[in-house]
């Protein structure tokens, strides 16, 4: 099996340690590592691939700074439209 780990990897990947995580934090990644059929380490990885490409607060606030809002609605009409249906449920 060692060599079958091994072949996944064409170049030499970093090792990432983390330490001093709490028991019940462990548990329950396993837990759900094991629901999906992966292993804890398969799972890391995956959760670790998934969480760097989510973009930060400060890419989705520079993304909307760049967006074009000349058509949409105007502030006065959106929140009137709020209050509408605030007063209506």
């Amino acid at each position: 099996m060692y060599a079958l780990h091994t072949e996944t990897y064409t170049e030499r990947v970093p090792l990432v340690q983390i330490r001093d995580v709490p028991e019940a934090t462990v548990r329950a990644l396993r837990a759900r590592a094991a629901e999906r059929g992966m292993s804890l380490a398969a799972y890391l990885r995956e959760e670790l691939t998934r969480l760097s490409i989510r973009p930060t607060n400060a890419e989705i606030i520079e993304r909307m700074a760049r967006r074009d809002r000349h058509d949409g609605p105007a502030v006065e009409d959106t929140v009137a439209e709020i209050r509408r249906i605030r007063q209506a449920s």
